[in-house]
C-alpha cells in the first residue's frame, strides 16, 4: 500500500511540474495563508530567528519580513516541482550564471574548483550550473544530504542530476573527491555550508547575524589538501522566477588562509549578501540550536 501511494504521489508531482511557472505561481499564492496562518510550519523557529537576526528593526518590520519569507517559501517549493520537467533552455533563461569561464580557467592550474552556496534564493535551481559550461571535459557536482523520505530522496536525486551534475553524499565526500582526484578528473564542486553542524562536528564558531554561531569547516579543510580554488555563489532574485548567479573569485591560492579563515569569511560574505535580500534565505532551519557556551571553551 505504501508502494502505491508513493507512486501515485511521484505520477502528481510529476504532472503538477508540467504546468506552467505562471499557474504554478497560483497555486504558490492559494498555499501562503494555509501554510503561515493555518498550518503554521515552523513559524515559532522563523519568528525567533528573525527577531534574533535584526533587533534594529521594528515589531511590524519583522512580520512583514516573516510574512514575505513564506510567500518566497511557497514560490520555491513549485519552483522545485518545476525542476523535474523544465525545459533545459526554460532553465538558463531563468537561473543566469556568470562565471563559469573565470572558474573553467581556474581549473588550468587546480584539480578543483570548490564553491560556496547557501541555503539563498533558489539553491535547487543551480543544480542547472553544467548548462553554462564550455568545456565538455568538466565535471560538475554538489554534496548533498540523504533525505529520509525514500521517495523524496529518489525525487530530488533526479532533479538535481538532469543537467549533468553528480550527487555526492555528505557522508562520502571525502572519499569521492580523492578519487576525482586520482582520476585525473577536473571537477566543479558546490557546499551548502550555512547548516548547523552536528555537535562532534564543531570546529569553529562565527558571528552571524549578531549570534555566536558553529560552522562546517570541511570545504576549507578539503580545499586546503585538495589545493582547490575557492568561489563564493552570490545569488539575486530579480523579478519571480529569475534569479543571477555570480560566482566570484575569492583565491587561487587556498594555502595562503589561516585555518578557519577561509570559513569566516565565508559567513560574512554569506551574511552580507542574506542582508540585501533577506526574506529569501531558509530562516525555518533551526541554524543556531547549538550554543557556544554549552561546548566549554574550545575555538
Amino acid at each position: 500500500m505504501k508502494k502505491i501511494a508513493e507512486n501515485i504521489a511521484e505520477h502528481a508531482l510529476r504532472l503538477l511540474s508540467r504546468l506552467p511557472l505562471r499557474l504554478l505561481y497560483i497555486l504558490s499564492d492559494a498555499c501562503f495563508p494555509v501554510v503561515y496562518y493555518a498550518v503554521r510550519y515552523r513559524r515559532a523557529v522563523v519568528r525567533d530567528n528573525i527577531d534574533h537576526a535584526f533587533p534594529e528593526w521594528s515589531l511590524r518590520e519583522r512580520r512583514r519580513m516573516e510574512r514575505r519569507f513564506y510567500r518566497f517559501f511557497c514560490d520555491y517549493t513549485v519552483e522545485t516541482i518545476k525542476l523535474i520537467t523544465i525545459s533545459p533552455d526554460e532553465m538558463k533563461r531563468r537561473m543566469v550564471i556568470e562565471g563559469t569561464e573565470e572558474i573553467e580557467r581556474s581549473l588550468e592550474n587546480h584539480p578543483f574548483a570548490f564553491i560556496y552556496l547557501g541555503h539563498y534564493c533558489n539553491w535547487e535551481w543551480i543544480s542547472s550550473m553544467p548548462l553554462w559550461r564550455s568545456r565538455p571535459d568538466i565535471h560538475f557536482a554538489q554534496i548533498y544530504r540523504p533525505l529520509k523520505s525514500p521517495l523524496f530522496d529518489r525525487i530530488f536525486m533526479q532533479m538535481r542530476t538532469r543537467f549533468g551534475a553528480e550527487n555526492i553524499s555528505k557522508y562520502d565526500t571525502l572519499r569521492r573527491i580523492v578519487h576525482m582526484k586520482k582520476e585525473g578528473q577536473r571537477s566543479v564542486v558546490g557546499f551548502i555550508s550555512d547548516q548547523s553542524p552536528n555537535g562532534n562536528s564543531i570546529h569553529d564558531w562565527v558571528p552571524f547575524f549578531h549570534r555566536e554561531t558553529p560552522v562546517f569547516t570541511g570545504t576549507e579543510r578539503i580545499g586546503k589538501k585538495m589545493d582547490a580554488a575557492i568561489y563564493f555563489a552570490d545569488v539575486r532574485r530579480l523579478r519571480r522566477g529569475y534569479y543571477h548567479l555570480h560566482l566570484r573569485l575569492v583565491t587561487n591560492d587556498i594555502r595562503t588562509f589561516e585555518d578557519y579563515r577561509l570559513t569566516e569569511y565565508y559567513m560574512e560574505e554569506l551574511e552580507r549578501m542574506i542582508r540585501r535580500q533577506p526574506h529569501l534565505w531558509l530562516w525555518s532551519h533551526k541554524r543556531w540550536k547549538h550554543r557556544r557556551e554549552d561546548f566549554g571553551n574550545g575555538r
